[in-house]
């Protein structure tokens, strides 16, 4: 049997749903998504995603298709139907249906989508190991607070990387690193401090490194929000990304540079057991 998946107020068979060809999501990309981690039946960090939702819905003014509350209820749902143990659910708002026009009516009605993806999140061997980042351009608009569905940018970049041999991508604006193609970067320098760029409109407000910064505070690590140069990326004494879908990451090379000694760092290995410990307890299972 296939997944059951929510449209627009329905939960249908995945090969029953149906969106129109006039949603501006599929013309002109004009939605916005999140996804949430579903760790042993429990979605991790969820109200900060349904947060980062809203904030995205408002800043390009298309309202809440639904209450938050009903949203929540949808995901446990969705959970339930499709008994998801660990994996993501992913949400999509879109400004709605209309003939192809630049221009659109304040009164459109949103659409919302959302299904689930079973994906292996803990003991992966990237956990386990390490990965490996490219290091490219940054090529996406100004906005890059925003979660929209205008992805072509991190796409083309993360096929790249792959190419190459890479797991992640992080991307370069000036000479200063600014976020990975779908994670948030992180720095550990000599002293131990953990480095990491300030919120602004040229980085998404992560919500694992909200959820990751939080931990490290309550176990005296100190973090430094700060612009950080590729070259000092390349010297760290650890690096490390976050994100819903890869929790807490380690870094062993960026670009052609082994970090350290090609090996997780104590201090990413310490933030990485403490996070999944949280993620296990945080919520209440769904199923």
């Amino acid at each position: 049997m296939g997944r059951t998946v929510y449209v627009n107020g329905s939960f249908v068979a995945e090969e029953d749903a149906r969106i129109s060809i006039f949603d501006r999501g599929f013309l002109f990309a004009d939605g916005i998504y999140e996804v949430t981690a579903v760790i042993d039946g429990r979605l991790v960090d969820n109200d900060l995603h349904l947060a980062r939702l809203e904030r995205s819905l408002r800043e390009i003014g298309i309202p809440m298709p639904v209450a938050k509350e009903r949203i929540l209820e949808i995901q446990a749902e969705l959970v339930r139907r499709n008994v998801l143990r660990e994996g993501v659910v992913y949400l999509q708002v879109t400004r709605g249906v209309a003939d192809r026009d630049f221009n659109y009516a304040e009164s459109m009605e949103p659409c919302l989508v959302g299904f689930t993806q079973e994906k292996k999140l803990v003991d992966t061997a990237a956990g386990r190991d390490g990965v490996a980042v490219d290091v490219a351009d940054d090529p996406r608009w100004a906005r890059r607070d925003i979660k929209t569905v205008m992805l072509l940018g991190q796409v083309l970049a993360k096929k790249n990387a792959k190419n190459n041999g890479f797991h992640e991508v992080w991307f370069v604006e000036d000479g200063y690193v600014t976020e990975g193609a779908s994670s948030t970067a992180f720095i550990v320098n000599d002293q131990g401090t953990i480095i990491t760029r300030p919120n602004s409109h040229a980085v998404l407000p992560g919500c694992t490194r909200r959820a990751l910064r939080k931990i490290a505070e309550d176990e005296g690590v100190k973090i430094e929000e700060r612009t950080f140069t590729i070259e000092e990326a390349y010297t760290a004494k650890e690096a490390f990304l976050t994100s819903a879908s890869s929790l807490v990451t380690p870094i062993i090379k960026i670009a052609e540079r082994t970090i350290a000694e090609g090996t997780p760092g104590p201090i990413t290995r310490r933030l990485q057991a403490i996070y999944l410990d949280l993620a296990r307890t945080q919520s209440e299972p769904i199923l």
